[in-house]
């Protein structure tokens, strides 16, 4: 447009440069002839006094309207109501705000989509539309990401309908799954030594993805960053990256994956939690089966195995994950499976191995290996919540003895009759700790049922059945709490009855409220003598 306009003002303008203006604009020559007529007013009212007055009198959004904008969850309509209001009320009255289209005109203009979105949705609504950096794709297993997900799919879990967790490792550079684990419950720092463990090993049937890691991404998470899942990557020479809270862009790639499996494979399953129901609220049909939980992992594993070695991402070029992790010539280190589990174990210090076995947790620990043994300093390792189990070290050389099992275990009868005594000493007193009536589940990297952890030993579970017998309904009621009101002063009691009964005939009684005596009690109670009449009435 300027160059037209420096054509016209030199007369030197023909319809042959409009021509080829629109040519290459691709529009038509009227548009180029209206376009050049808006510049030569606009040319115009920019060298006239009162010009620049008029651009700064346009409105423009205010701090105010940004406020309001955020109160009403960028409602437009709204804050032009608020406005209107606001300046009604004020005395003397202003001048009135702005129309609803100007008000809609200056916001499109003033506020860039991520800020329209942020003061309507919040930051992550905002956070749509910001742009992001991409990380240079490394080599297979410089990078790792971690991460915990809730699956919206509703599972049989012991005849509980319950939500696993699936906690999984993902190579950045191939888009692998190296290491996956579920959980029936709340997962754990177990659930991520199992994972990790899944990961890491490159043999059946975990292979051939794994090896030790460079670095690994976490996101704050108290699981990730506990003391055993620390100790178990510092002793595998793994750093650990603890991204900022709230930025999951920064661990893109297992986030990208929990939402792909969500949308391919879990939302077709039954049991989804998410999926539209008719009607006013969300509800589950009534006939709808669950899976079970050895069935949702061995479909979850499934998924993931077609996901490694059938799926091609986009970032990777057409090929799928095992191609890429394949095609890559950087060298694996691996950890013997021996190693590894030692590893991943929670270390509980030293103790003196005696005639009764191993003490640890005020409770016995027994194996075939203390034969002979007792006296000598053993160091313990064990894996969080499997209390029913511990491995045993020597102290001074480190070499493994072997497992030892808890003594005097429970039955599986006990157990389940102590869990049913807990629950209803749970739902009578609605005071027991979350942590003691939280039933955990052990992680599982293959199709299998689930598995309670917390092992009971025969004396402790009859202890506690004994206690639940001796707490009953009848001891926890208590009649003497709230003591009985006494009787209003008009009301006839069994002492002003006796005052008012004589030897032989009764004295009438008052009528209305007061002619409904009270009952006495006890050896006290009397027949009140009536009289009838001839026709029998009272």
């Amino acid at each position: 447009m300027r160059r037209l306009l420096a054509l016209r003002q030199e007369r030197k303008l023909t319809t042959r440069h409009v021509r080829l203006m629109a040519q290459s604009l691709e529009v038509t020559e009227r548009t180029v002839w209206r376009w050049l007529a808006a510049a030569e007013r606009d040319e115009a009212a920019a060298t006239e006094p009162g010009a620049r007055a008029q651009t700064r009198d346009r409105f423009t959004v205010t701090p105010e309207v940004r406020r309001l904008l955020a109160l009403w969850k960028g409602n437009v309509a709204a804050v032009h109501r608020e406005l209107t209001a606001r300046a009604a009320r004020q005395s003397p009255p202003a001048a009135p705000p702005p129309s609803l289209p100007t008000l809609h005109r200056a916001i499109q203009r003033d506020l860039t989509p991520g800020e329209r979105a942020g003061l309507a949705g919040g930051e992550r609504a905002a956070r749509k539309h910001d742009v992001f950096l991409a990380r240079p794709r490394g080599w297979r297993n410089q990078v790792w990401e971690t991460d915990h997900m809730q699956a919206p799919v509703l599972v049989d879990v012991d005849g509980t309908a319950r939500r696993p967790w699936i906690t999984w490792f993902t190579d950045c550079a191939t888009n692998a799954i190296t290491g996956v684990a579920v959980t029936p419950g709340h997962p754990s720092r177990e659930s991520v030594l199992a994972a990790l463990r899944s990961a890491v090993l490159r043999e059946e049937p975990y292979g051939p993805f794994g090896g030790l890691p460079e670095k690994v991404r976490v996101d704050r998470g108290k699981d990730f960053l506990s003391r055993t899942v620390t100790a178990a990557f510092d002793l595998l020479d793994v750093s650990v990256d603890d991204l900022p809270a709230y930025t999951p862009h920064l661990k893109g790639t297992v986030e990208g994956l929990n939402r792909a499996v969500e949308s391919m494979f879990l939302a077709a399953l039954p049991g989804y939690a998410r999926q539209p129901r008719p009607g006013k609220r969300p509800s589950r049909p009534k006939d709808e089966v669950l899976l079970g939980f050895e069935d949702f992992t061995a479909r979850l594993l499934n998924w993931t195995r077609w996901w490694n070695t059938e799926h091609r991402p986009a970032p990777l070029r057409g090929k799928t994950p095992l191609e890429a992790w394949q095609d890559d010539p950087t060298p694996l280190r691996d950890v013997p499976a021996a190693d590894l589990w030692t590893f991943t174990l929670e270390d509980a210090g030293t103790r003196t191995l005696t005639t009764r076995g191993i003490r640890f947790k005020r409770r016995d620990y027994v194996g075939a290996w203390m034969t002979g043994q007792a006296g000598i300093r053993v160091r313990i390792r064990f894996m969080p919540h499997h209390d029913h189990r511990i491995e045993a070290y020597h102290a001074a050389t480190g070499r493994y003895l072997g497992p030892a099992d808890l003594a005097d275990q429970a039955t599986e009868e006990q157990v389940s009759a102590v869990r049913r005594t807990r629950a209803a000493r749970a739902r009578r007193l609605k005071k027991d700790l979350e942590a003691s009536q939280r039933e955990r589940y052990a992680a599982a990297t293959q199709a299998e049922p689930p598995r309670r952890l917390g092992a009971l030993t025969g004396a402790q579970a009859d202890a506690e059945l004994a206690r639940s017998a001796d707490t009953s309904l009848s001891q926890l009621a208590l009649p003497d709490v709230i003591p009985p009101a006494a009787p209003p002063a008009d009301w006839r009691t069994p002492a002003s009855l006796a005052a008012l009964t004589t030897p032989g005939r009764p004295r009438p009684l008052p009528s209305g409220r007061d002619c409904a005596p009270a009952v006495p009690d006890g050896p006290s109670r009397q027949a009140a003598p009536s009289t009838t009449d001839e026709d029998g009435d009272a």
